[in-house]
């Protein structure tokens, strides 16, 4: 089996330092096939095993480019009806906002506080929830944008997204929590593996058709879930989109993933990127 590990050096603006860490494909190389000499059982059955375990790659191909503001450090982003939602982080720059594509204009909705940085959105029933890093609270918003209330929870927020009825909501370690919408708190846990090792980084999450879509902090992958069991499904390497921003020194990690359920296209950004990508992913 081949295996290729991508290392990124990436500025974490939020730290003020410069961080450098192997992506999450170097967990595809620990699989090893062999034999072993302490069972009888036939080795057949357990190379086909193995073989299920390990998450593939995807394919993709872009679709179409789309402006989007160099000022938005994308935390969160979510496609509805035909709109681009999107949520932002950084003390004193955090936003609750609508993006037309075609232009990329930006139209803020809400603002946090100076205190508080934002991270990911989501649109449950007739609402959108706001996290917030390390002020432990969700906002809570209409879809004008006006707030309704605030819910407090413990730990930090980093993405979060629903299958219509339940949050599942991210730390920023390799666990998943199911959360009650009303009060944020802990209903179940998923933990999310790759290959049979814990995931660490899970950040901006997607529900789409079942599965759940995870962008992995400070690498250019994202990875498929499947929630029943917390395995990686497969993941897609979307480090060429980086490649394509050009003159552009504000972009930072790849931060942003956004489903289109009539095209079945994902919409693909980061923070500070001068563009939103639309893709296709293929099996």
């Amino acid at each position: 089996m081949r295996c290729y590990i991508y290392i990124y050096m990436v500025k974490m603006r939020v730290i003020g330092t410069i961080a450098i860490a192997t992506t999450m494909l170097i967990a595809a190389c620990g699989a090893k096939s062999g034999n072993n000499n302490s069972s009888n059982e036939s080795n057949e059955p357990k190379t086909e095993s193995l073989q299920k375990t390990v998450a593939p790659q995807y394919d993709f191909r872009i679709v179409g480019e789309y402006p989007h503001s160099t000022n938005s450090y994308t935390q969160g982003l979510q496609y509805v009806d035909g709109v681009m939602w999107e949520g932002t982080g950084q003390e004193g720059d955090s936003h609750l906002q609508r993006i037309d594509l075609k232009t990329g204009k930006r139209t803020i909705l809400a603002s946090l506080p100076n205190d508080e940085f934002g991270e990911g959105i989501t649109h449950y029933k007739d609402r959108i929830y706001q996290l917030t890093w390390l002020s432990n609270k969700a906002h809570v918003y209409n879809k004008e944008g006006k707030q309704l209330k605030t819910i407090n929870y413990k730990g930090e927020g980093w993405g979060i997204t629903t299958d219509g009825e339940r949050l599942f909501m991210s730390d920023g370690t390799s666990i998943i929590r199911i959360v009650n919408p009303d009060t944020f708190e802990t209903i179940e846990t998923i933990s999310v593996t790759l290959n049979g090792n814990a995931l660490n980084y899970i950040n901006e999450l997607e529900w789409v058709d079942g599965s759940i879509w995870a962008n992995v902090y400070i690498s250019e992958a994202i990875v498929e879930i499947d929630p029943a069991t917390g395995n990686v499904k497969g993941y897609a390497d979307l480090s060429p989109l980086r490649r394509l921003l050009t003159e552009n020194p504000e972009a930072e990690a790849l931060n942003g993933i956004a489903y289109n359920s009539t095209t079945g296209n994902f919409y693909i950004t980061g923070k500070d990127w001068k563009s939103i990508f639309e893709i296709e992913i293929y099996k």
